[in-house]
């Protein structure tokens, strides 16, 4: 059963206070929970500053998309929640204007431990561009 929106306060003060995403440019679309799973999803558009040497995406800044998303699906539930490690897989690059669409879904939380996938799509075309797994671990006990 999703939450109510009153029940994701939490969430959305830490996306509120969260400068570097701002500052990047990365939009919340969506969050929430379900059967206790968080999720999210976020979107950026790639500005020239995002762009590296070969005129692509910088894979710093899908990556931190990525990693954005992350930490709201996995807070969302309620538990105050840090990244313990992330990988990402660059599955096809992204260009200068591409909007980019992050959808991240907890695929499991055990003791104070967690896995979120996060999936990285051109809004365009859906092509995938990248694949990320972050796993979280809770402050509290």
């Amino acid at each position: 059963m999703p939450l109510m929106s009153e029940q994701l306060d939490h969430v959305m003060a830490m996306w509120r206070s969260d400068d570097a995403s701002a500052a990047l440019g990365i939009e919340l679309l969506d969050v929430g929970v379900d059967d206790g799973l968080g999720y999210a999803r976020t979107r950026m558009t790639l500005t020239a500053r995002q762009v590296n040497g070969h005129n692509l995406a910088h894979g710093g800044f899908i990556f931190a998309l990525a990693d954005s998303t992350f930490a709201l699906a996995c807070n969302a539930p309620g538990r105050p929640t840090v990244a313990s490690g992330a990988e990402i897989n660059f599955v096809t690059p992204g260009y200068l204007g591409d909007v980019l669409v992050a959808d991240a879904h907890e695929r499991t939380s055990y003791g104070r431990s967690g896995i979120t996938d996060v999936t990285v799509r051109r809004e365009a075309d859906g092509e995938i561009v990248a694949e990320f797994r972050g796993r979280s671990r809770s402050l509290q006990s």
